[in-house]
């Protein structure tokens, strides 16, 4: 993909995310508990906290659910490129004693994350707003190489493409823009008329999670789908890396 569409995808994502932000947080408050009880079951706990990245945080509703869920304590960092929502996971997460919470804005389709050491990194419900294949590799890349050895990274590919009700979302493609086998653009309809707010997202196939997997260099020691209605709708892979 060239720079030019990949910028005006991710200025695309950043404003629909600057529109929506009430919205977009009241459709992201329950837990997605099916899978990420699956994620916390593969952790090996210690006496010393659990250090996590969470790439894409939104609101820190997975912050949230490891105050609640994990029982151990957790030192949570979590990145994203509006700073609405990042205040918004702050002020939720002072009320879980467990969890020691810092947040910085970041935008990593330009930016990667910080070089720091993790026991846990994820990416939930990201991957698909990161345009282009080549930067995706890069991402989970990097991500990868901030995972401590004996950690763990999970990341979700967000299976909207197989359901008819988001399939009918999807609206024309401006042909200025360059677009890659996957690409999508998406109306919102919550709180806003159809097609008055787009977003750009990407579905990724089983093909493509297996080349996100081979670009990562971890091992891969778990996929499956859960969560949603019908607890499938996201496609999981957790990865370790050797200790």
């Amino acid at each position: 993909m060239d720079t030019a569409t990949s910028q005006h995808l991710n200025a695309l994502n950043r404003e629909f995310y600057r529109v929506t932000v009430d919205n977009f947080d009241e459709s992201r408050g329950r837990f997605w508990l099916s899978g990420w009880q699956r994620v916390i079951q593969q952790l090996v706990t210690s006496a010393q906290p659990l250090r996590v990245l969470d790439v894409g945080c939104g609101n820190g509703r997975f912050g949230r659910f490891l105050g609640k869920h994990f029982g151990h304590r957790v030192h949570y960092h979590g990145i994203d490129n509006n700073a609405d929502l990042l205040t918004r996971a702050a002020d939720d997460l002072r009320a879980y004693p467990a969890v020691s919470a810092s947040f910085e804005e970041i935008d990593i389709v330009k930016q990667m994350p910080p070089e720091r050491e993790y026991d846990l990194v994820v990416l939930f419900g990201v991957l698909h707003h990161v345009p282009g294949a080549a930067q995706r590799q890069t991402l989970l890349q990097t991500c990868a190489d901030r995972v401590t050895k004996g950690g763990m990274m999970a990341f979700t590919a967000w299976c909207f493409y197989e359901y008819p009700r988001f399939r009918e979302r999807i609206v024309d493609w401006d042909q200025q823009w360059q677009r890659e086998s996957g690409d999508y653009l998406l109306d919102w309809r919550r709180g806003h008329a159809a097609n008055s707010i787009l977003r750009y997202c990407h579905y990724i196939d089983e093909a493509e999670q297996d080349q996100l997997v081979s670009a990562s260099g971890l091992t891969e020691i778990a996929r499956f789908r859960a969560d949603g209605h019908t607890d499938d709708i996201n496609r999981y892979s957790l990865l370790s890396k050797p200790a």
